[in-house]
């Protein structure tokens, strides 16, 4: 799963790696046909509920002779509302769509077809289980949609977290989509009644991560990015892009505790952990 990340870049180093342009003026007066773009400082502990930005490419309506590969950086809300929920705080719940059924739930079908986007991180933060008084007893985390047990295992264990980034310090490219709710109590011309949000895709974790925990967040290589951005992509070849994460191109190291409270925040929170006795670090 993805359940923390960092992102630092602001809009100008973003705009050097992801290629957008900025939304039209019409685009930007019309909150419900388009996501709002707001300035998001440097946040090194992205909770669910936050803002967070996120890359999309042309609607499938776009006008005749636009360029079909034109990106823009918007701002979102990150935990995924469906245009049907009674109420926003469902989305909390939502922050992930498993790769394997997000083409067929009813909460991600529609966006899955339809709103993709990238959602850039620096690193990604992931926990992995270690036995209370054990540190040799460890073992991988795992979610709650899937494992039974897994309350039972997270009281009797500690957690141990690990970053995870690209070697050569590019941004992570998420692979997300994305949705847009409608509030009831508001006029639909006020710019409020109208929440943009997304959901990063998982998929089950490569083996070199498995031992931390079961499950990663996609990462799609810049050479999948237009593919997965187009509307018009085969829903086949989407499911393939989903496969595509450049694991040997990432590294994972363990960080310190501090991470673990979202009241923490700071570029030290990325600082490999000090090591006492044999590393952890598994690449």
């Amino acid at each position: 799963m993805c359940g923390r990340y960092a992102q630092s870049r602001d809009t100008h180093e973003l705009q050097l790696q992801f290629d957008f342009t900025r939304p039209s003026p019409d685009e930007l007066r019309n909150p419900r046909a388009w996501p709002p773009l707001e300035e998001v400082a440097a946040d090194y502990n992205i909770a669910p509920g936050s803002q967070v930005y996120a890359v999309l490419g042309q609607p499938a309506n776009r006008p005749e002779g636009t360029d079909p590969h034109q990106r823009s950086l918007c701002t979102l809300r990150w935990g995924l509302v469906p245009s049907w929920a009674k109420e926003p705080n469902v989305g909390y719940k939502m922050i992930n769509a498993r790769g394997e059924t997000v083409a067929e739930k009813p909460a991600y079908r529609r966006a899955f077809a339809r709103r993709r986007c990238l959602i850039p991180a620096d690193a990604y933060y992931e926990w992995q289980l270690v036995a209370k008084g054990d540190a040799d007893r460890a073992e991988s985390g795992t979610s709650p949609a899937t494992d039974p047990g897994h309350t039972k295992r997270k009281a009797r264990s500690r957690k141990r977290p690990f970053a995870v980034r690209y070697q050569d310090g590019s941004p992570l490219a998420f692979a997300g989509i994305f949705e847009r709710w409608r509030d009831p109590t508001r006029d639909e011309h006020d710019p409020a009644a109208w929440l943009w949000s997304c959901s990063i895709i998982t998929t089950e974790a490569a083996p070199a991560l498995a031992d931390i925990h079961e499950r990663m967040p996609v990462v799609l290589p810049p050479t999948d990015w237009d593919t997965w951005l187009d509307p018009a992509t085969d829903p086949a070849r989407l499911r393939e892009l989903l496969t595509h994460t450049p694991t040997d191109e990432l590294e994972i190291f363990e960080v310190g505790t501090a991470v673990n409270s979202v009241r923490n925040n700071g570029p030290e929170l990325l600082n490999p952990a000090e090591q006492e006795g044999p590393s952890d670090t598994l690449w």
